[in-house]
């Protein structure tokens, strides 16, 4: 654990308490940073946040703009939390920032509360053009929710994770990520299931919010190994997405609307699509220890964070492409957090013909035996590796051609905190 979590985790309450009560309190001690950003991009999402926001801040900052993003979980350092106007928050900002907020009393904040309280003051007094800010979990109760005017509303592909917060029910979960919607602000929203979009379509009306839908007033898709988008006043081809896998085409597509709205120039959006990056998200490997052995034995190394049936599906998706265009024996090497779906991710994958090695990693990980189990009864080869390390050595004494890590981001963390080379920057 990096040394920022551990004082975080020391410091403040071990849980996670939907609220925003005790966040307006912080905030307000703190003179209202939220309220002195600069225009805001809010993105709330079960999966691909993290990617559509990758995209919009390239777009933007190929366009010339300052631009802050705040984004969770980290994967090796705290920092990459919060990127201000372009670069990392450096290690003096952030420790002087959370001694202002560990020196205001009689309010016991979460962790998270207390990031996004760091995260909002280095922001408000960072100068930028744009503020791209990602939603922890849910929506309606998340502590970013505190922002009361945001420039635009984003809501990414909603489906199932968290249910111990969120609930079982798509419907419940799109009401929550709705809860980001605010009026004054137009609603920018990613192809939706029937369920979630009639939830979604009911909360902005309520609200009075215009939206923008994907598959209804714009679209994209890929064609003759680029891309294209077309809404209702224009269509222009785009370069294939620099992050990998089918579903990127769809993030592009929603980023690119985003980028449309701020007045980005076509050329922007296109530099952004091309050259976004997003660590851990069907990433290549080939430094770092993982990379150089998988090198050494002339095989691929990838690494992909998705840990829900949802991302289980985009990663199939991904492999079958890579696999069609480029066959290679195949493995895969999982590991989960315990109270994840590992049912369904195994059942999105079970067509891929893939080996499967699970394996443990520091935290609420699943036990690797366990794992491997849930694996073999939806009709994949597993078995349980005592390490990551065992595991990628037994899978190129297999043979395989192709490697993916996967399932958690947790366990992306590990492998790419294991050499400076491959640190997120």
């Amino acid at each position: 654990m990096d040394p920022v979590s551990e004082r975080l985790r020391a410091r403040h309450p071990q849980k996670i308490d939907l609220s925003l009560d005790r966040m307006r309190t912080l905030c307000a001690v703190l003179g209202e940073p939220q309220h002195r950003l600069p225009p805001v991009i809010h993105v709330a999402g079960t999966n691909g946040k993290g990617s559509t926001i990758a995209f919009i801040r390239a777009m933007a900052e190929a366009a010339g703009l300052k631009v802050h993003v705040y984004t969770s979980p980290h994967l090796v350092r705290f920092n990459e939390r919060i990127r201000l106007a372009g670069e990392l928050i450096s290690d003096a900002q952030l420790s002087a920032i959370l001694d202002r907020i560990e020196g205001v009393k009689g309010v016991e904040t979460t962790v998270f509360e207390s990031t996004t309280a760091a995260a909002f003051v280095a922001m408000a007094e960072t100068p930028a053009d744009l503020a791209i800010i990602e939603v922890g979990l849910g929506g309606t109760l998340d502590a970013t929710n505190v922002i009361e005017r945001p420039l635009l509303s984003v809501i990414a592909p909603v489906d199932l994770d968290h249910a111990e917060f969120l609930g079982t029910e798509i419907a419940g979960i799109a009401g929550e990520k709705a809860g980001i919607l605010k009026a004054g602000a137009r609603g920018l929203i990613a192809r939706q299931s029937e369920e979630a979009m009639a939830v979604i379509e009911a909360k902005a009306s309520v609200a009075g919010v215009p939206l923008t839908v994907m598959g209804v007033d714009f679209d994209a898709w890929d064609e003759r190994g680029g891309m294209v988008f077309q809404d209702q006043e224009q269509a222009f081809d785009l370069p294939a997405p620099a992050l990998k896998g089918p579903h990127q085409v769809a993030n592009a597509g929603l980023a690119a609307a985003v980028a449309l709205e701020l007045g980005l120039s076509v050329e922007a959006i296109a530099a952004g699509v091309a050259n976004a990056t997003w660590p851990a998200r069907m990433q290549r490997l080939s430094a770092g220890p993982y990379g150089e052995k998988a090198r050494a034995a002339e095989a691929e190394l990838w690494l992909d964070g998705g840990h829900n049936p949802h991302a289980g599906r985009a990663l199939a998706e991904a492999l079958a492409e890579h696999q069609r265009k480029a066959p290679r024996p195949l493995a895969l090497i999982v590991g989960m957090l315990a109270n994840k779906d590992h049912g369904g991710f195994f059942e999105a994958l079970r067509d891929s013909d893939a080996h499967v090695l699970t394996v443990g990693f520091e935290g609420a990980a699943a036990e690797p035996e366990a794992l491997a189990a849930v694996a073999r009864g939806h009709g994949l080869g597993a078995q349980a590796a005592e390490s990551v390390e065992a595991a990628l050595d037994r899978a190129l004494r297999l043979g395989a051609g192709r490697v993916v890590i996967c399932g958690s981001l947790y366990l992306a963390g590990e492998v790419l905190g294991a050499s400076e080379e491959t640190w997120p920057r």
